[in-house]
């Protein structure tokens, strides 16, 4: 059981470092917010564009912790 916990633990960080990556990309913003909105409803997870806004805002917050 503890395997599979490092490795539910390294995919996540994996997961959650790819997203905010796509995020910083050079694209612009509103394109990369929909593309990534678009492989969310591929799979199966709903989520407006305000609550994306709202998640790439509190992910910024806290990759950037100059304020």
């Amino acid at each position: 059981m503890r395997g599979f916990n490092v490795l539910a633990t390294f995919l996540g960080g994996a997961l959650v470092g790819a997203f905010i990556g796509v995020l910083f990309a050079p694209e612009k913003g509103t394109d990369t917010r929909t593309k990534i909105l678009e492989i969310l409803r591929k799979k199966g997870i709903k989520l407006s564009k305000e609550d994306l806004n709202d998640l790439a805002d509190e992910l910024a917050s806290v990759a950037d912790p100059v304020e």
